[in-house]
């Protein structure tokens, strides 16, 4: 399996912000931020009115496909894998450790069982 917090090395080295991101069923929401720190790449993702307003964060091997042109990120992920994913806090960002850690566990058996 590819590193979970790395972009594929297809994917464009830009910020990503006010992307629209697809899920493997469909519209999950647009990006609100992304980093591409070493090894803790990811995305916030504002998922809308579609889970009441919940932001969650996509680590950034979970993204296949960038299309610039139509500013769309595509994930290897289904809208529930996403739904059901650890809550994303704020106040205390995605990289601190312990929220980390969760997400690298909930992901990293997600992307196992979606290839």
């Amino acid at each position: 399996m590819m590193e979970l917090w790395e972009f594929r090395s297809t994917i464009p080295t830009r910020q990503l912000a006010d992307f629209d991101v697809e899920a493997r069923d469909g519209s999950i929401g647009k990006i609100d931020e992304s980093t591409q720190e070493v090894g803790s790449a990811a995305a916030v993702v504002d998922t809308g009115p579609w889970i009441f307003g919940r932001k969650v964060v996509i680590p950034a091997g979970a993204i296949e496909r960038v299309d610039t042109d139509q500013k769309q990120v595509y994930v290897s992920m289904t809208k529930d894998q996403i739904k059901n994913s650890p809550e994303y806090d704020p106040d205390k960002g995605w990289p601190n450790e312990r929220h980390r850690g969760e997400l690298t566990d909930y992901y990293g058996n997600e992307m196992r069982r979606a290839s």
